[in-house]
């Protein structure tokens, strides 16, 4: 069986943008007869609120994007469904990776690396140049009580995957972002691995999210493969961008969710989220469960982005 899910992370409100992503996730799921999961991803201690969290489940209630497992209830046999939550299990899937010897110990900082290269093409990527890997640095230098993070071997081969929106890709790690770190030297786990870990144990078959993460689904292939957990189907979506090109952030006020829940009833607000993605021709007021019968993975757009119109700047 299908299951989806949305992992958003409380970190303020949510925007057009986000609607559209779980919109699609959630009808994705639901179409197919599966379940939709809600996971909140609270690593970042600095930024993330429970409220924000709270305030994401109200949004999502009132746009009736209601979920089957998951959340701060904690509804499911696979919880907690708050990543901060989990850090035990993300230590015993470290300590897995670790007895294959593709974990090193890395000593860099972000101005080390930042140092060591170019940034990759023109999206400011550094691709991390293998300066703590053990064949380059002599182990008389290696203090293990020094704070460290703990970075993972990437091999000079393509990682192969096929999405559902822009068909196959062939995506050699070392050459487009190196060995990357599963845990920072201040102990915070990294996406990757706290993803791929939560994804597979909690049985997500489906992951539907922006494109800007098609580098990151090579990587997280290459994860569930060291630590034998089956890979979800991918589905990269064209991001929500401004007129000017940018993709949407909290910054952009007039899309967000307090600014939208003022001016317009829960059924625009999906309208507008199911024209972006080119399942209606116009963006007329409708709920989730009105898109079901038209819902085709075909219908979304496969160009890098999707632009709001200025009229609902």
């Amino acid at each position: 069986m299908t299951k989806g899910r949305f992992a958003p992370s409380p970190t303020g409100r949510m925007h057009l943008g986000n609607i559209y992503t779980a919109l699609m996730s959630w009808l994705s799921a639901k179409s197919a007869g599966g379940d939709w999961l809600l996971r909140i991803e609270d690593l970042d201690p600095q930024r993330s609120r429970v409220e924000y969290a709270r305030q994401i489940e109200e949004d999502l209630h009132w746009l009736g994007l209601d979920w089957d497992e998951g959340g701060l209830d904690n509804i499911g046999d696979a919880g907690p469904y708050c990543q901060s939550m989990r850090s035990s299990i993300y230590a015993e899937a470290l300590g897995k990776l670790t007895d294959t010897g593709y974990i090193y110990p890395c000593f860099c900082t972000r101005a080390d690396i930042m140092a060591t290269q170019a940034p990759h093409q023109s999206d400011g990527r550094i691709i991390y140049a293998g300066t703590c890997r053990p064949s380059a640095l002599p182990s008389e230098f290696i203090d293990p009580l020094r704070p460290h993070a703990c970075r993972l071997y990437v091999p000079d081969t393509e990682i192969c995957f096929c999405d559902a929106i822009y068909g196959e890709q062939r995506i050699n790690l070392a050459k487009e972002c190196g060995d990357f770190v599963l845990r920072r030297a201040d102990g915070a786990w990294a996406y990757q691995l706290s993803v791929v870990v939560d994804d597979g144990l909690m049985g997500v078959t489906e992951v539907v999210r922006g494109n800007d993460l098609l580098l990151s689904a090579a990587q997280q292939q290459y994860l569930y493969g060291l630590l034998c957990l089956p890979a979800p189907r991918f589905v990269h979506l064209p991001l929500v961008c401004t007129q000017e090109g940018r993709r949407l952030s909290k910054r952009d006020h007039s899309l967000s969710m307090e600014e939208m829940r003022h001016r317009l009833p829960p059924d625009a607000v999906i309208g507008r989220a199911a024209y972006l993605a080119g399942l209606t021709d116009r963006p007329e007021a409708c709920t989730p469960k009105d898109l079901l019968g038209i819902f085709n993975i075909d219908r979304i757009p496969k160009a890098a982005h999707v632009t709001v119109p200025e009229e609902w700047l």
